[in-house]
């Protein structure tokens, strides 16, 4: 599976841990690259023009609280990105809506539940059926 991963300041520490823990994936770092102040959009939207196109099957994305980046990349037509701060948030986000965008908000979530969410939304499918016509609703 190929992820496309982003992070701005605040979400760089935890990006820096999902990578070096998400080994079994092939994954491309969309930056930032460094702790140092940087405007979200500028990582947010690469990484939803890479699952939005296809290239990459899911995204990842972190920044403080989960809602710059989420609402930058919700922009984005065929992007669902969902904030998840435990682990049945990132469950459902997957089998209820396709989310394709898992938005981390760093400062409220302690790495190993970081961690776990990840793992949740990364390996839990989605389940189609009476949740399927309710999402092919949400595009404009």
């Amino acid at each position: 599976m190929k992820i496309a991963i982003g992070a701005d300041h605040a979400g760089f520490e935890l990006k820096e841990t999902l990578r070096s823990s998400l080994t079994e994936y092939q994954l491309k770092d969309f930056g930032t690259y460094s702790a140092e102040s940087v405007d979200y959009p500028d990582f947010a939207h690469p990484v939803a023009f890479a699952v939005e196109n296809g290239e990459f099957d899911l995204g990842i994305l972190i920044c403080g609280s989960g809602n710059g980046i989420a609402i930058t990349a919700n922009k984005h037509q065929g992007i669902r990105a969902a904030i998840c701060w435990n682990i049945e948030l990132a469950s459902l986000a997957r089998k209820h809506n396709n989310a394709n965008v898992l938005c981390l908000p760093a400062r409220f979530i302690p790495v190993k539940e970081a961690l776990a969410i990840t793992q949740t939304f990364l390996t839990t499918e989605f389940e189609g059926g009476r949740h399927a016509n309710r999402v092919n609703k949400i595009s404009c």
